[in-house]
């Protein structure tokens, strides 16, 4: 895996902006069609009846008892208790008992296998505690419905509201308690299995990014990206050897801090290696690293490194640096008034390449512990539990519980990283072949996606039918949630710490974004929903 946080900022101006475009229009939807069916079945006296159940309604939202809702929480607690929602861990003691089995030699502890450790425990977890929240929080309401249990609450005087948050909170609350139970077991577990000599190899990295990267061409001539050498994966660009091409990196916030207790400033690189003759194969491609300040006209250039294939390689630059027999010092003579620092790349090697993007370089900070990230990725996981303990209680409101499961299931299996960047793709018309009703007359027509359309009139309708339903899709995307910002364990599984600001703070803010329209939704729908049928 690759970390480029430009993958996961999230822009909060923007994502406000949308949130409230898109709970309005799903507001003002649900109320125009509750108002219609009130006036199809009431007549004109249906318009009184909407805006007086209207006023209540806003008027029970302002109105919570954080004490008949933390009953209603603990009401659920103890149902989700009676019906055996914790036997989940008579699997997850099974798979810790036999998975040293098919782990290897312990004896031998790689960093490929740490990272198996790592991914088999949290996958472990995350697999194990969603299914369970998935069917306590939408089979909950719907069984109560059928067994008319909830008439029983519903007589008391608790409001509808105060349902839906005792589930919400009570169903999360349970996820929370099998999620930390397991957490504690899995963090000893890996631990345990790997021995002393090899406990280094448990840390978290903290990696600096460059702000962006620059290519030079072989005649040292500013270029967008580098050489293509015909890979099919475009993420890295390629510079010659021996030319004038360079890859720059610029990184920012440079002081103190990013110096390790030894005073070096550690660079770590992720390179690639393209031979364009094969020769000796055991033999490395050679890169070197250097260190400039346009403003003094001073450079520094390090010793050449070889390209360490497939691996992570650290390179280590002690702060007092020689050039031409005069010493200087990094921070305060490379590092510019605006504390940035410069740094080039070039390929040594003739008529060899070495790939590089903007992640493939940074800057390694002093490790963290592997406990913190450890407990942060966990953090991650308990985040996933509340959005669809959320979605889940909400949907079953409306509908059945196998509905209100399978209605969850789809919504989180879009929100998947590669479903959710195929809908933007749609969204923003960058699949080629056109929208619904043109690619049907693509496929039929047998026509290329290159292809122009003939001059019929006739296709300004279908452009229009596809450029609404492209509109659709925009408020579909916003109201599924991209659930790569939750995606913690797989920065600790690579030895990495997760970062604050591209992914524990975008799953906290998307988490929130959900809560309003998820508690109203579901209880205007239990208000209007008749809880006597089955």
């Amino acid at each position: 895996m690759y970390f480029d946080p430009n993958e996961y900022l999230l822009n909060p101006y923007i994502s406000f902006l949308n949130w409230a475009v898109v709970v309005g229009c799903l507001t003002f939807v649900v109320l125009f069609i509750s108002m219609v069916n009130l006036v199809a079945t009431r007549g004109a006296n249906g318009i009184g009846i909407f805006f007086d159940e209207l006023g209540e309604m806003t008027a029970d939202l302002f109105h919570l008892s954080p004490r008949r809702i933390w009953a209603l929480t603990r009401l659920t607690y103890t149902e989700a208790i009676r019906r055996k929602a914790l036997s989940v861990f008579v699997v997850f003691g099974l798979l810790f008992m036999f998975a040293g089995w098919f782990m290897g030699d312990s004896k031998e502890i790689k960093p490929d296998q740490v990272k198996v450790y790592i991914s088999f425990v949290l996958t472990t977890i995350s697999w194990l505690t969603l299914p369970v929240v998935l069917i306590l929080c939408c089979f909950g309401i719907p069984e109560d419905i059928r067994l008319r249990s909830i008439h029983t609450v519903v007589t008391k005087p608790a409001r509808r509201v105060e349902i839906v948050l005792g589930r919400m909170i009570g169903i999360w609350l349970i996820g929370c308690l099998v999620l930390a139970v397991m957490a504690v077991v899995g963090h000893f577990w890996i631990v345990r299995q790997i021995p002393a000599e090899s406990q280094p190899l448990l840390t978290c990295r903290v990696p600096v990014y460059g702000t962006n990267i620059e290519f030079l061409d072989r005649e040292g001539n500013f270029a967008r990206s580098g050489v293509n050498v015909g890979d099919i994966w475009a993420f890295r660009s390629y510079i010659e050897g021996a030319t004038k091409a360079r890859a720059i990196w610029t990184f920012r916030n440079v002081d103190e801090s990013s110096l390790d207790s030894d005073g070096n400033l550690n660079f770590e690189n992720s390179f690639s290696a393209f031979r364009s003759y094969k020769g000796d194969m055991t033999r490395p491609l050679f890169y070197d690293i250097k260190l400039f300040n346009p403003a003094k006209n001073l450079a520094y250039t390090t010793d050449p490194q070889p390209v360490n294939e497939f691996r992570h390689k650290l390179d280590k630059i002690p702060r007092k640096v020689t050039v031409d027999n005069v010493q200087y010092d990094i921070l305060k003579d490379f590092v510019n008034e605006k504390r940035e620092l410069n740094v080039e790349v070039s390929c040594i090697d003739r008529e060899q390449y070495i790939g590089m993007a903007r992640s493939d370089l940074f800057i390694r900070m002093p490790d963290r512990p592997f406990w913190m990230g450890y407990w942060k990725a966990v953090l991650g996981i308990a985040l996933t539990l509340l959005l669809i303990t959320m979605i889940g209680v909400s949907a079953s409101t409306m509908v059945k519980g196998p509905i209100a499961a399978v209605l969850t299931f789809v919504i989180y299996f879009l929100s998947l990283k590669d479903n959710h960047q195929f809908m933007d793709q749609l969204v923003f018309g960058q699949v080629q072949g056109g929208g619904f009703l043109e690619s049907i007359y693509r496929l039929v027509m047998h026509m290329g996606p290159s292809q122009e359309l003939p001059a019929n009139p006739a296709f300004t309708v279908v452009k229009f039918f596809d450029w609404t339903l492209n509109n659709f899709l925009w408020l579909c995307r916003h109201v599924i949630p991209y659930s790569q910002y939750f995606n913690m364990p797989e920065f600790v599984s690579n030895g990495f710490d997760v970062p604050w600001e591209t992914s524990i703070l975008p799953s906290l803010l998307v988490t929130a974004a959900f809560i309003i329209p998820c508690v109203v939704m579901g209880y205007f729908a239990l208000r209007i929903r008749e809880l006597e049928s089955k």
